[in-house]
Formats: structure tokens, C-alpha cells, sequence
């Protein structure tokens, strides 16, 4: 984890992008079997989860950890959606993405935007790093800090805010408000609003028909779990130790895609309950190519493994404690290293 891909060639990484072009193509019995092999497991969990409430509590939870994934792949089609790969039609593409942000708690519309931002600027050292990404500082930036800016910084980038307290915020709080203001996010802050009441009107009507421990010690618990898959897996696939950033007038978007994002080297089931985002490499090489084509794609193009930043589980628990970046080493660091290397400078 200490260098990048042994094959780390720009010149072959810009030969990569026609080579996965062809799986861009949506499948409609594939995207079918997917809602069907998402939806009705979560519901039928979701319906006993609420049935098992007056027998065992725990029992209630632990259903809620495996409905959680459920929920993973749910949100994989809300995001294919976005990027509007899911489907072959625009109109399905909404009316599906819609349905699964209610479930989700996070906004379609705004959501997408927000992603396919991050998409157009990943690892890009410029003021607006943080949209649909996890702000990272350099060491340079981080030096120039106040004590009180760099306690903030620390808190943030902290175990618990990041990985506990930080998906509940972000699904709940975060994704309610309009915070990004750019220009042309007018439409997507109506959408926002829009979702919010829908989901007031929802969950308002699930407490009347089932009462708040429905919502309170059914679907929370799912949530919540679902929150801290999700923001760990995008954690993992974009602050591993030799990822990309770069000033805007070097930044190279298919170094940025395929160097800055990992290859999640996980089991297949858990590659089948995250939606295949653990190939993340090839999602953001193409991201108009549908979850459920990207490990054919990888299997099928072996330049693709050659490439990638593979990482494991048990590796990918060393990027908790990637803090900063370090631009004359061009991998991430943490505070540790920050203060063994720079403190006298």
C-alpha cells in the first residue's frame, strides 16, 4: 500500500477508456432482476424486523444489520439512476431513483448532482473538494492552520465523527439542507424540498398505520447501519494511502479515476450486496456503466486488475488512519507521520 499500482503508466491509463466503453450499454432484464433481488428481500426483512419487535429487541437489530445491505443495493440502483446507467430511459431512470431516496433518506436529485460533481472534479486541490467528497487537506494547507482550525480538522477526520456520528449527520441533516450554493443548483434545491415533504408525508404515514416504533426501532436501525457502510465504503475508495489529488491546471481525469479510486478486493457475496462498487476503479473511469455489468467488465479486460489499486479488508482498516496529504511523498499520511516529519518545519 506504500506505492502505487505496479503498473502506474499514464500513457496506458488513456488507453483504458475504450476498452470499457462497450458495458456502458444498460440491460433491462438485469436491471429488473436487480429491484426484484434488492426490493423484496428488504421488504419481507423489513416486515419481519417489525413483527420480531415484541419477542427480542436484538433479534430486531440483527435483522436490521443484514436489511442495512439490502439498503447498500437498493442505493446502488438510487446512484446508477443518477448517472442515469441503470436503465435505457430517462423517465425510468427518475421514477426509479425516486422511489429508492425514500428508502435511503438521500434526495435523488440533489444527491445525483452532487455525485456527478465529485465525479467531474475527484481528487481535484481546489476550493470546492468537499462536494459529494470528504474534505482532505494537504500537509501545506494543514500547516497553515490556526490551533483552532487544526482541532477542527482533527475532530472531523476522527474515527468516530467520520465513521459513527458522521453518517447519521450526513443522511439526516446534511442531505435535508441546500448547503451547496453554486450557480445552477437552483432546480436541484426545489428537488431537495420537494424530497423532504415526500418524506414527511411518508414516514408520517407509516407512524399513523404502524405506529413510531415502526420508524423508531425498524427503519432507523437500518439506516443508521446503512449510513456507516456506505460512508466507510466511499472512505475506502478514495483515501487509500496512494490515491490522486492534484491542483486543477495538473489534474488528469482518467489518472484521477483509475489512480484515485481502489478495486475493494471482496468476497463475492459482499460484492453482490454493495452493488459491485467495490470496482470503483472502472465506476469512475465510466460511470455511465450499470453496477451489474462492472465486475464482468473487470474480469473480462485483465488490464483492469493489473491497473487497480487493489485493497483488501484487512488493508483498507490502515486508511482510518489517513489524515493528510502529502504532496511530496504524493500519498496520504497521518497526523503521526504529520508531526515525526514536519515537526520542525
Amino acid at each position: 500500500m506504500g506505492t502505487k499500482s505496479p503498473n502506474f503508466d499514464p500513457a496506458v491509463f488513456h488507453q483504458i477508456p475504450a476498452l470499457v466503453k462497450p458495458y456502458q450499454l444498460p440491460n433491462t432484464r438485469k436491471a429488473i432482476a436487480q429491484i426484484l433481488s434488492s426490493f423484496l428481500p428488504f421488504i419481507a426483512i423489513w416486515v419481519l424486523m417489525y413483527l420480531t419487535m415484541g419477542i427480542s429487541i436484538w433479534l430486531t437489530w440483527g435483522l436490521a444489520l443484514v436489511n442495512a445491505f439490502f439498503l447498500v443495493r437498493i442505493f446502488i440502483i438510487q446512484h446508477d439512476c443518477g448517472h442515469q446507467s441503470f436503465t435505457g430511459s430517462r423517465t425510468a431512470n427518475d421514477i426509479i431513483g425516486q422511489i429508492c431516496s425514500f428508502l435511503s433518506f438521500i434526495p435523488y436529485r440533489y444527491w445525483a448532482k452532487s455525485h456527478n460533481f465529485h465525479h467531474g472534479h475527484n481528487g481535484i486541490l481546489w476550493e470546492h473538494r468537499d462536494i459529494g467528497d470528504i474534505q482532505t487537506y494537504t500537509v501545506s494547507e494543514y500547516q497553515s492552520m490556526s490551533w483552532f482550525n487544526r482541532t477542527k480538522y482533527k475532530l472531523f477526520r476522527s474515527f468516530p465523527i467520520l465513521f459513527i456520528i458522521g453518517p447519521m449527520w450526513y443522511i439526516l441533516i446534511n442531505n435535508r439542507l441546500p448547503l451547496i450554493r453554486l450557480k445552477g443548483w437552483e432546480r436541484a434545491h426545489r428537488a431537495l424540498l420537494l424530497n423532504n415533504l415526500y418524506l414527511v408525508l411518508i414516514h408520517s404515514a407509516i407512524v399513523a398505520l404502524l405506529g413510531y416504533k415502526a420508524l423508531l426501532f425498524v427503519h432507523l436501525p437500518i439506516l443508521v447501519l446503512f449510513g456507516v457502510i456506505a460512508i466507510w465504503f466511499f472512505y475506502i475508495q478514495h483515501q487509500h494511502e496512494t490515491t490522486y489529488k492534484q491542483w486543477k491546471d495538473r489534474w488528469d481525469y482518467v489518472v484521477a479515476a483509475i489512480q484515485g479510486s481502489t478495486y475493494y478486493q471482496l468476497p463475492k457475496l459482499f460484492h453482490w450486496l454493495t452493488g459491485n462498487i467495490g470496482y470503483h476503479h472502472i465506476h469512475h473511469l465510466n460511470p455511465l456503466i450499470p453496477n451489474y455489468q462492472l465486475a464482468k467488465c473487470h474480469h473480462e479486460n485483465p488490464i483492469l486488475d493489473r491497473v487497480a489499486n487493489k485493497i483488501t479488508f484487512v488493508e483498507s482498516l490502515r486508511c482510518i488512519f489517513h489524515k493528510l496529504w502529502d504532496e511530496d511523498q504524493q500519498r496520504m499520511i497521518s497526523f503521526r507521520e504529520f508531526r515525526r516529519l514536519y515537526k520542525n518545519k
